[in-house]
């Protein structure tokens, strides 16, 4: 994703399976590369993961507080 993924939209490298395309290839993106997951971050199955990260994704969105 050349600017960058958005929040709350499937990164375009991710498999059906949830794995990475780019996975230990030199084209993925720092970002990813330096990302440690953690069972605070992944929970114990795909879709606790998937609530967790949009839980974060909410939480660190830019909010318009007018």
């Amino acid at each position: 994703m050349p600017s960058g993924k958005p929040a709350g939209v499937r990164c375009v490298q991710l498999t059906d399976d949830n794995r990475c395309k780019l996975f230990g290839k030199p084209e993925r993106p720092l970002v990813c590369q330096n990302l440690m997951p953690s069972e605070e971050m992944c929970g114990s199955s795909d879709k606790e993961a998937m609530k967790i990260l949009a839980t974060w994704e909410n939480l660190t969105a830019p909010h318009d507080d007018f």
